[in-house]
């Protein structure tokens, strides 16, 4: 059932809602994922490539800045949207045929 953490009082309420939450992420992350897809198709009709530095710079940006409104440590976050970014360039590389 899920809770909130301050309605758990045992360790398996803990457990059993960290794990709830971890299926949700994967679901999202599985979202995000169908989109970098969609987005190679689209570049390579548009011939654009997959790395673009300054969209790079704004997916970091908006983790950085989206985990501070949340009160969470945002280099922390920016960091693993940098391997969750360099993950998708290079499916998109690999899509469009980029060496």
């Amino acid at each position: 059932m899920a809770k909130t953490a301050a309605e758990c009082t045992t360790m398996m309420d803990i457990r059993e809602n960290i794990d709830r939450v971890d299926s949700a992420l994967m679901a999202l992350f599985a979202e995000r994922w169908s989109f970098i897809g969609r987005a190679a198709e689209i570049k390579a009709g548009l011939g654009i490539p997959a790395d673009v530095p300054e969209r790079v710079r704004q997916v970091r940006d908006n983790a950085h800045r989206n985990a501070e409104a949340l009160g969470l440590d945002g280099a922390f976050y920016e960091e693993i949207w940098a391997q969750l970014i360099q993950r998708a360039i290079a499916y998109e590389k690999a899509q469009l045929g980029e060496a």
